[in-house]
């Protein structure tokens, strides 16, 4: 049965080879055909009003790119091995991100499913995985996606994904997928001759919005969120990180994310396995994280970059553009979730954000490094291994969620760039700029003379982690050091305990004491060797040899942090 929405169509036919088969009108805007023959792995378009034929805005694969025609997908070809798993929960776990194209040589879903033993042994419980559906070319972060519903030929298509899950889940691990249900790509986006997709007037840095709120939007908003219970349902992926939703334009009393949550719990007890949703937002707003019948959206859990920012000021003494704020900060986050909850965002040049002290920590997912923080830099430069262990023991001994991204576990050296492949000579051309522009006023005013063009392969190649650095001493050190912070984690509870209520930090120049329970977190994020005082206790966990404790006094090299337990 083919089916497609186009409801101001006069017409529709769908386009096997050189033969147009029309479409009957099935009401509600809805055209469906039964073709005889047609079915798994057959190619075929769809033609509005005698027009040029177009791929299936419901496209399940796309074999030939965003330009080529839409493939018959039947999810129930494909055999699963995980009928044992049964989830994995937000709260207590680890999160580690990657880009299938970068996290190895080959760039595919096998490729990355040949590394996970490595995830195992580090101790990380969910696999945060980069957006995939189909985009320009055969490179690209791929928040450029436009067939939102396939999986790009690039990593191996749907069936190269479920076979990802699958191992993921005979491992123990959970699987994040990064979905954009914000804007849709330049390159390839047919879905506006197909219906009322995008609105009118609301726009993002990105692009056109989504028509959630305005007329016909209905089948719209049904169109995204049949999308997500597709990835969580049809490849038994465990959650979503749902990307910028500051920028869903959504007026309805009943906004997107609360309809969208209410239906994954729904799905969640068919299936009988926990279901995550997981929002990037910048506005600090708790409600995101609320439960729906106490008024909020019900999802559950947000990223929270002013952990971030405070990190990584705290670590690296870096102040410029948004981090300028964040200079001892990071007492406050590590008890309150946010900087802004209110307070004046000098970046933004107006207060921002609401209080959220009350919502428990496993609510905020919380980084060091991810691809937009790296990426974003001029030159993807990643934070230097010395101040990466002194951040990794901060938050992987914090209330919130900690995500790791792909290779800091062993303080990789090659960057992460942002990198582009597009088709059209004009946006090809373009688009070293307009990343210019989209930072004007982040501090990086000389992008254009440090960073490298998006679309030369080159960008990308040198974006691919280079595991042979786990050969070495020190990176195989610094691994160590990922490795026993976090089994130190799941060994002591008040190390992952959410409760905000119960962190308590004391701090003076250069250094900070975080009580965590019985467990006390000390650094010395100074370049002076210090003594701190503190309950006596065992020490658990040194980042440097010459940490030593006597009675009450702590004694911290430079740059270094400890664990001690009290006695």
């Amino acid at each position: 049965m083919f089916e497609v929405w186009a409801p101001a169509a006069t017409a529709v036919d769908v386009v096997i080879g050189d033969v147009r088969h029309s479409m009957d009108a099935a009401g509600g805007g809805w055209w469906t055909t039964e073709v005889a023959g047609a079915g798994h792995g057959t190619d075929y378009r769809f033609s509005v009003d005698g027009g040029d034929p177009m791929p299936d805005p419901r496209s399940r694969w796309q074999p030939e790119g965003i330009f080529g025609p839409s493939r018959v997908y039947d999810h129930d070809r494909f055999a699963w091995n995980d009928d044992l798993w049964r989830g994995r929960s937000l709260p207590g776990s680890v999160i580690y991100e990657l880009h299938v194209g970068a996290f190895t040589p080959a760039g595919t879903f096998d490729a990355a499913a040949g590394r996970l033993d490595h995830l195992v042994e580090l101790g990380v419980d969910f696999v945060e995985v980069m957006p995939v559906p189909p985009v320009p070319g055969t490179r690209n972060w791929g928040y450029d996606g436009v067939d939102l519903w396939a999986v790009t030929d690039n990593y191996g298509g749907p069936d190269g994904l479920k076979r990802f899950v699958d191992a993921c889940h005979l491992r123990g691990l959970g699987v994040i997928l990064d979905v954009v249900y914000n804007h849709l790509g330049p390159s390839g986006n047919f879905l506006a001759p197909f219906g009322p997709y995008f609105h009118d007037s609301a726009a993002s840095f990105w692009g056109q919005a989504v028509n959630l709120d305005g007329p016909g939007s209905d089948e719209v908003r049904r169109y995204f969120i049949e999308n997500a219970l597709q990835w969580l349902r049809d490849y038994h992926v465990d959650g979503l990180r749902l990307d910028a939703v500051h920028a869903l334009h959504d007026r309805r009393a009943v906004h997107f994310l609360e309809e969208l949550s209410a239906e994954v719990d729904a799905l969640s007890a068919a299936v009988g396995r926990p279901l995550t949703l997981i929002a990037e937002s910048d506005l600090n707003d708790p409600r995101l994280m609320t439960p729906r019948e106490a008024g909020g959206y019900g999802l559950a859990a947000a990223w929270n970059d002013d952990v971030h920012h405070a990190l990584h000021v705290a670590v690296t003494g870096e102040r410029h553009g948004y981090y300028d704020d964040f200079a001892g900060a990071l007492p406050k986050v590590l008890t309150c979730a946010y900087l802004h909850d209110g307070t004046f965002s000098s970046f933004r040049g107006r207060s921002h954000g609401r209080p959220a002290r009350h919502v428990p920590g496993h609510r905020f997912v919380c980084a060091a490094q991810n691809h937009d923080q790296i990426g974003n830099r001029a030159e993807g430069d990643r934070m230097p291994a010395e101040a990466l262990r002194l951040a990794a023991g901060l938050l992987l001994t914090s209330p919130f969620t900690p995500m790791l991204f792909m290779g800091e576990e062993w303080g990789a050296s090659t960057p992460f760039l942002f990198f582009t492949d597009h088709v059209e000579p004009h946006l090809r051309e373009g688009e070293a700029d307009r990343r210019r522009r989209e930072f004007v006023g982040f501090g990086y005013d000389d992008w254009a003379e440090r960073a490298p063009d998006p679309g030369e392969e080159t960008t990308f190649l040198r974006s691919k982690l280079d595991w042979s650095e786990l050969d070495r001493d020190a990176h195989r050190a610094h691994l160590d050091w990922y490795r026993a912070l976090i089994a130190l984690r799941r060994a002591h509870p008040e190390l992952s305990d959410p409760r905000l209520d119960r962190v308590r930090v004391d701090h003076g120049d250069g250094w900070l004491v975080v009580h965590r329970g019985p467990c006390q977190v000390a650094a010395n994020v100074g370049q002076v060797a210090l003594t701190v005082r503190l309950a006596p206790g065992q020490v658990l966990l040194a980042s440097d040899p010459k940490v030593t404790a006597e009675g009450e006094e702590l004694f911290l090299p430079p740059r270094s942090l400890a664990i001690v337990k009290a006695a």
